[in-house]
């Protein structure tokens, strides 16, 4: 015997079918539907008949078996047997999180696979591993923002049983999971919601697909199935956290924002687990509401993606100057966002021709990811390139020790850690030849207007572009890949072994540069961050009297009391005596 449930206010008739057995589902207040079948069991195919056409796969569907347009699956949500009780997550606070791909994170890519590779993670020093989205999207293989069975885990990638498996094997090992989640829009392939009910809005444009109905009529169930999808894989898959992808794209003026309803509810389900739960939102916006208490008209997430940080420092050490980068590239724009997190608070963009964001009074760097690369500042490139690839060793091991250095919540992407040659490629596999074939001429046209050869973009739909995109572990013993590997891990005792590197307090950040000559100095308490990016050796003047080293990019460095003499692109970490 298995209850089926489904809304669907559109359709005059709705039905189940279960393998071939179709059986009329009774109507219910509010636009939904149910019925009990006594021949349905775990492991049986299904889907739901509307006015005669079908049948679909269930919008809440928890497992895919065979994609995105075929039946779904009943399972057992108590199947799995958990070995994680008591469990309690690393504070966010002292958080370095860790971004992964699990399609590219091992040959296999899977969520077994990956369970082996997770020992590596601790002898890093890593305390959080965050999955790109695993939601269930067309085809075999992509990044997984384009998911349109939000309850289903990939099923390339495994079973919903073993993710959960990965996530135990996490907390085993001490480490917290974080799911990225995408809620401002679903992909183009397999995406049957419309034909339920009004999950989708015509009132707004966005950049990817329809809106989706956070404030229209009928919205409340689909803010429900949402909030409730928020809560299964915190509740039933025992991440501690989620990702929330592009919220600026999340169009609602209710009173009540979804963001805020969605705080409310994960908070309340972490009372019930006895567990911290967080949230971490990307956002375009540099609008500190997402982060302030609600008592100042605040959402109270939990910390955001910190875009300003990344793209000061990227363009500091590779001197590009393209399209959102045109309004960053001085040592200015990097100590700002050293001690304030948002560049752009109010000032003027050229890049966007008027003010952007404000400042993030109030708000600590705990409250902000640092990162030197992530998913999509190295996948929206054309060719996928990583930092190592546009950077020689030492201004990656600069980049490392600013990120790992900062009063803000570190992340490191897959492969970074030891400097990794394969690219991120953006990949798809569309399995309607129309689509997959708009999808690579539009990824042309965007990167023909930055002076890209069409010719040379890699299309996202071959099988190659996805392979090339594999990390090769097998590169880690060779130099230098292994003294990168070396210098992380440092780095990371260092953070975690000094108070002045856990006050994530930006009042007490201080910073100094000399434009023209390339240095900065960044001082956390009694630690100081001496840089030097100038392409010959310099001495950095020091304040607060005599230090001494306690981690240096070169074995050149040399400490000469109030000052600190740096070879070319070198980096040293003191504290003052």
């Amino acid at each position: 015997m298995h209850t089926f449930r489904v809304w669907a206010p559109l359709p005059k008739i709705v039905e189940v079918q279960v393998g071939t057995q179709k059986q009329p589902m009774l109507a219910q207040p509010d636009g939904w539907w149910t019925a009990e079948v006594a021949a349905a069991n775990v492991g049986d195919l299904y889907g739901f008949i509307l006015d005669g056409e079908g049948p679909f796969p269930d919008p809440r569907s928890a497992s895919q078996p065979h994609g995105v347009h075929l039946l779904s699956q009943i399972t057992d949500p108590n199947s799995y047997a958990w070995t994680d009780d008591n469990w309690q997550p690393p504070p966010l606070t002292s958080a370095i999180i860790y971004e992964l791909h699990v399609g590219t994170f091992t040959p296999a890519g899977t969520f077994v696979s990956a369970i082996a590779k997770l020992d590596h993670l601790v002898a890093l020093g890593v305390t959080h591993v965050e999955l790109m989205p695993v939601a269930e999207f067309s085809g075999k293989h992509g990044w997984g923002y384009d998911g349109v069975d939000l309850y289903a885990p990939h099923h390339v990638y495994g079973t919903p049983d073993e993710l959960k498996q990965l996530v135990d094997a996490c907390h085993e090992r001490g480490l917290g999971a974080i799911l990225d989640v995408v809620y401002n829009h679903l992909g183009p392939s397999g995406n049957y919601l419309a034909k339920y009910a009004p999950y989708f809005s015509k009132r707004y444009a966005p950049t990817w697909g329809e809106a989706l109905n956070y404030d229209g009529a009928d919205c409340e169930n689909v803010r429900r199935f949402f909030c409730d999808n928020a809560l299964m894989w915190l509740r039933d898959f025992h991440f501690d956290g989620l990702r929330l992808d592009a919220v600026h794209a999340i169009y609602d003026f209710s009173a009540e924002h979804f963001l805020e309803l969605l705080k409310l509810e994960v908070q309340q389900l972490s009372f019930h687990l006895g567990r911290p739960l967080f949230l971490i939102p990307e956002s375009d916006l540099n609008d500190p509401r997402l982060l302030w208490p609600r008592e100042r008209g605040g959402f109270a997430l939990d910390a955001q993606w910190s875009d300003d940080f990344h793209h000061a420092l990227h363009t500091v050490l590779t001197g590009e100057n393209k399209g959102y980068y045109s309004d960053f590239g001085k040592l200015e724009d990097l100590a700002k966002a050293l001690q304030h997190a948002f560049v752009y608070d109010g000032k003027i963009s050229v890049h966007r021709r008027r003010r952007h964001g404000r400042p993030a009074s109030g708000l600590g760097g705990n409250h902000f990811l640092a990162y030197l690369q992530n998913h999509d500042q190295i996948g929206n490139r054309a060719h996928g390139e990583r930092s190592s690839h546009l950077m020689d060793i030492g201004k990656l091991k600069i980049g490392a020790a600013l990120v790992l250095t900062s009063p803000f919540v570190p992340m490191l992407f897959q492969g970074e850690e030891w400097g990794a040659t394969t690219p991120f490629l953006y990949f798809t596999d569309y399995q309607e030849p129309e689509l997959a074939n708009s999808v690579h001429a539009g990824r042309c046209r965007e990167f023909a207007a930055f002076g890209w050869n069409p010719a040379t973009v890699p299309n996202p739909q071959l099988p190659a572009t996805f392979e090339r995109s594999k990390l090769n572990w097998a590169e880690l013993p060779d130099a230098p890949h292994y003294q990168l590997l070396d210098w992380h891990q440092r780095l990371i005792r260092l953070r975690q072994s000094e108070p002045a590197l856990k006050d994530g307090k930006l009042e007490g950040v201080k910073t100094h540069f000399d434009e023209p000559a390339r240095w900065l100095v960044l001082e956390r308490g009694d630690l100081t961050v001496a840089v030097n990016l100038a392409n010959q050796p310099q001495s950095i003047p020091l304040r607060l009297g005599a230090h001494r080293i306690l981690l240096a990019s070169e074995p050149e460095v040399r400490d000469l009391n109030e000052c600190v003499l740096l070879p070319a692109e070198a980096v040293a970490i003191l504290k003052r005596e």
